[in-house]
């Protein structure tokens, strides 16, 4: 149970942070693309960059465990908002999944936000 409680926190930021990571990196080979699909949720074209950044900064923040509540909390709402906008089409059954990812992914997050990043941080630090 002790390993489980030093280690737990470190993998469950680090699965957490490399999705935002990968994602925010895998949109840098296609930022034309992205900007089109964000704004089809009726987001201005001008936050493209921001978000990528924010993914990117988001997931590095996570996975070394540096000011993980606050950057918890944000990135939950990032998630629910990105669900509401983007796959909230529940007769499609990919977009429902999607949904309910996002959602669970917050949960989550949530965590993290209300019990800290665990032993193995820079919070910790």
């Amino acid at each position: 149970m002790q390993a489980l409680n030093s280690y737990g926190p470190l993998v469950g930021r680090v699965f957490i942070g490399l999705l935002f990571l990968l994602a925010g990196l895998g949109k840098l080979g296609g930022v034309e693309g992205f900007t089109q699909y964000l704004t089809s949720g009726g987001l201005p074209a001008f936050l493209a960059w921001p978000a990528i950044l924010f993914e990117v900064a988001v997931g590095l923040l996570l996975i070394i465990g540096y000011k993980t509540r606050i950057v918890a909390l944000a990135t939950a709402a990032f998630c629910v908002v990105a669900a509401v906008l983007y796959h909230f089409n529940f007769a499609d059954q990919m977009q429902a999944a999607m949904f309910l990812k996002n959602l669970a992914i917050a949960g989550g997050l949530l965590m993290f936000a209300i019990h800290g990043a665990g032993k193995l941080a820079l919070d910790k630090a």
